[in-house]
């Protein structure tokens, strides 16, 4: 009888795991047997603004998201998944204001103009503008390791959103 019930609960348990199929904890839908490789291109800074050294940090954001959350290696050319574009926007805008006609509340906002290419999937490519942004008191200055924290927390959404744009199928 014991037998019957641990071959019962076995069966159940393959059953299950088989029924989910291949599973994702990023939500990537990559091909591995047909996709081993990406390639991101430099991003230029084509912004009115020009933030010095963001276009360096956002290329590298972007090849960081890829290398953690998928399988593929990194190539500078040729690759399966090829991400190119430029930044388009770097502003700092008042969102908010005072009975005194000042900024309560500041927001610098980020695009990227992205262009993705899947040379496996043709019907993937896409190009798309990516957008994010930061509030921050209006009274003080965008300087140092707020601004720092400030495209770090830009950059990181983008970069999320991009990947969920290009690899991920929800």
């Amino acid at each position: 009888m014991k037998k019957i019930i641990i071959l019962i609960a076995l069966i159940l348990v393959s059953i299950t795991f088989n029924s989910c199929g291949t599973y994702s904890f990023t939500g990537a839908d990559i091909d591995y047997t047909t996709t081993k490789t990406f390639q991101v291109n430099y991003f230029k800074n084509n912004a009115p603004i020009v933030e010095p050294g963001i276009d360096r940090d956002f290329t590298l954001k972007l090849q960081d998201i890829l290398l953690n959350q998928t399988n593929l290696d990194l190539v500078n050319s040729s690759g399966d998944l090829i991400f190119e574009g430029e930044i388009a926007d770097y502003y700092i805008a008042p969102i908010t204001a005072t009975s005194e006609s000042t900024a309560a509340q500041n927001r610098l906002t980020i695009s990227v103009n992205v262009r993705f290419y899947n040379t496996k999937e043709k019907l993937k490519d896409f190009d798309q503008r990516f957008s994010f942004y930061y509030d921050y008191a209006g009274g003080s200055q965008l300087v140092g390791s707020q601004k720092d924290e400030a495209i770090d927390v830009i950059f990181e959404r983008i970069t999320q959103d991009i990947f969920n744009a290009s690899l991920a199928n929800w």
